[in-house]
């Protein structure tokens, strides 16, 4: 019964994407999405999400059973980081905004993307900001390590900066967090743990006591775990340059899990709280994400790497309850997003071919599974053409795969492409809508996304084959992919756009730039034109010593120094060489790639007499979380490829059929 009630549903999508109808506005697609950040509480008898009303959002929190809300709030247009629940009956809003620190804090005079978070008790409709009311911390928050409920009210600990009293006020006694409790209800502070300058976080268990800390030297790259509150040696140590560590709890409530994602050695081991010697993970399947159960944040399963986000269990009985739900979705991506404590009630998002976007709630005692609602509600299931993965091999050999999306209704034969490197670089893209790609697939074209050598998600070689390669292997990469859709006759490599942001951004401009004879045009959002002048920021923003600094010399290519050769891969240094229109656009607010790498680029272009378009944003931050410039950026984008390389003429439009009624 299960599988046949959510079979149907799939069924009559599919039935809707056969039947061609005219193509949403490009801000259907450029709208922040209708739901997201869904969540069930450990019981699954409420869920929350934030939804968009108008021009505002809002938080809600909902009873499962009969779908009434229980709480609404506005949260305006707050960038929301994250949702999380502490027990039935807390939320805890994740918000971000850009502030400067000023002197004397850990980053140098820079501006930086914060972090606040508001606790609400959706039972009363009590809000307070977490450390707001507190002067002696710094109004930001460093890190969610965990709730717990404690003699029947419920505490979750924060990371904060402490501040010192001074002639003229608090300030900045230092830039490393301490560990605060804080009474979800009350609002009550209690210093929990002092930090030190090597704190990374703290490991808190269901009862509120400290189970382990973690400690990473950012000059040497050296760690350690330490159990209980930090006194004793060390249960666990290593080195990673990148300082990628992550401390959880273990199988056992006397182990914790030390993960490492791409360490030297390994990736994941367990370590027991006694000194014993630690047992390392067999990874040998990749895991992307460990999860960890409701009620006692122990170890249990995990999300593996691949194409489609399979889930593996320790429990035989919850494994085969996920093992249901994926062949109830088949042919879609199907991803785990949230699940009770009792692995009852799931909240799965699926998304693919025929679906931009789907929140299922799934009743597994029930046996079925019922839509919670849409990210793209505007969408319809006709409007998402075939998604898929594709494989080719480099220049040198080496396998290599991306994402193909095509346009609803059109053969795939000799379509105009627009290629699209993910930003990054250590990302990937999965075979799933794109907002960004998909605005482009609704004006007939066919969207490639490569996951060039330096990926994540293919394992920790893979990654390291990026190294150095930025402007060169990576960049051909990218081509080789699109040179092998040609051969196919899927896409006609005289009309090519390429187009991305953050390191995208950069693929785009060396696209035109480092490559020549490629691309009609590229459009290239918030990214890197003057790789010296990058490390130069990251090196004021992070420290010139540090992770940070060790990660981006190791994948640009760089040595000890700021210096390096990054003449031949730099497109500023290169604009006299651009062989095709650019678009640049760059928010204001970026805080991770400056607004200067953009400003440089078109005047070097300009200089050149190359043709340029410039767009800077206001307000917008690097991740476009603002609607207003999301849509801005999107519709600017695609109206600069529709200009210089304009797609071929719609197919009539057809009447819907009567399977194909839009969704609600």
């Amino acid at each position: 019964m299960f599988r046949f009630v959510v079979a149907f549903v799939l069924v009559c999508a599919g039935l809707a994407a056969t039947s061609a109808r005219a193509a949403p506005p490009v801000e259907a697609y450029a709208r922040l999405p209708a739901m997201e950040d869904v969540s069930l509480s450990p019981s699954g008898a409420r869920y929350a999400y934030v939804t968009v009303d108008g021009d505002a959002r809002k938080l809600v929190a909902a009873a499962v059973d009969g779908n009434q809300a229980l709480f609404v709030s506005d949260v305006g247009k707050a960038k929301v980081v994250g949702v999380y629940w502490a027990g039935d009956d807390h939320l805890l809003v994740e918000v971000s905004h850009t502030a400067d620190l000023g002197p004397g804090f850990v980053f140098v005079s820079t501006r930086q993307e914060m972090s606040a978070i508001i606790a609400i008790n959706v039972t009363t409709g009590k809000a307070i900001s977490i450390f707001r009311s507190e002067p002696t911390i710094l109004n930001a928050v460093f890190g969610y390590d965990g709730g717990a409920q404690v003699n029947g009210r419920w505490y979750a600990c924060f990371g904060g900066v402490t501040l010192k009293k001074g002639l003229n006020g608090y300030a900045l006694d230092h830039g490393y967090p301490d560990l605060y409790s804080v009474d979800l209800d009350s609002g009550v502070t209690t210093i929990a743990a002092h930090g030190v300058d090597a704190s990374q976080g703290w490991l808190i268990d269901p009862g509120g006591a400290i189970v382990a800390r973690l400690l990473y030297h950012e000059k040497t790259g050296d760690w350690a775990v330490l159990a209980g509150d930090g006194a004793g040696d060390p249960i666990s140590s290593g080195r990673n340059p990148f300082g990628e560590i992550l401390l959880a709890r273990g199988r056992t409530a006397d182990k914790v899990l030390v993960e490492q994602p791409g360490g030297e050695q390994y990736d994941y081991e367990q370590a027991p709280l006694s000194g014993a010697a630690p047992e390392v993970i067999d990874d040998g399947a990749g895991i992307r994400e460990p999860l960890f159960d409701r009620k006692t944040n122990l170890w249990i399963g995990q999300i593996n790497e691949g194409d489609t986000s399979e889930v593996t269990l320790s429990d035989t009985t919850w494994n085969a309850r996920m093992q249901s739900v994926r062949r109830a979705f088949k042919g879609l991506s199907a991803r785990l997003i949230s699940y009770d404590a009792d692995f009852n009630r799931l909240m799965v998002f699926t998304s693919g071919t025929g679906d931009s976007g789907t929140y299922w709630l799934v009743d597994v005692a029930g046996h079925k599974a019922n839509p919670l609602g849409y990210a793209y509600p505007d969408v319809q299931p006709s409007d998402v053409g075939p998604i898929q993965m594709v494989n080719w091999k480099a220049a040198d050999g080496l396998d290599l795969h991306g994402v193909l999306s095509l346009p609803p209704g059109r053969t795939a034969k000799g379509l105009p492409v627009i290629v699209m490197p993910h930003g990054g670089p250590e990302d990937r893209d999965y075979p799933v809508f794109d907002w960004w790609a998909q605005a482009f697939v609704a004006q007939g074209y066919a969207v490639f996304q490569p996951n060039f050598r330096g990926s994540s998600d293919y394992g920790k070689a893979f990654r390291d084959a990026g190294f150095g390669q930025w402007g060169r292997k990576m960049q051909t990469d990218v081509s080789d992919g699109l040179a092998e859709l040609a051969r196919q006759g899927v896409v006609d490599p005289k009309r090519a756009c390429i187009v991305g942001g953050s390191y995208g951004g950069y693929a785009a401009l060396a696209g035109v730039t480092v490559q020549n004879g490629l691309y009609r045009c590229a459009v290239s959002v918030a990214g890197a034109s003057d790789l010296a002048a990058m490390l130069s920021y990251a090196g004021d923003a992070n420290g010139s010593e540090g992770a940070t600094m060790r990660y981006w010399r190791s994948f640009i290519g760089a040595k000890a120094t700021f210096g390096g050769d990054f003449a031949g891969i730099s497109p500023v240094n290169l604009a006299g060489r651009a062989d095709a229109p650019i678009l640049l656009i760059h928010g204001k607010d970026d805080t991770v790639l400056p607004f200067d790498e953009s400003v440089g680029m078109a005047d070097a272009l300009k200089r050149a007499g190359k043709p340029v378009e410039f767009i800077p944003l206001d307000g917008a931050d690097h991740h476009f979380l603002k609607e207003a410039t999301r849509i801005a950026m999107v519709k600017a984008s695609v109206a600069f490829v529709l200009k210089y390389n304009p797609p071929d003429p719609a197919p009539p439009v057809q009447a819907s059929s009567a399977t194909s009624a839009p969704r609600p």
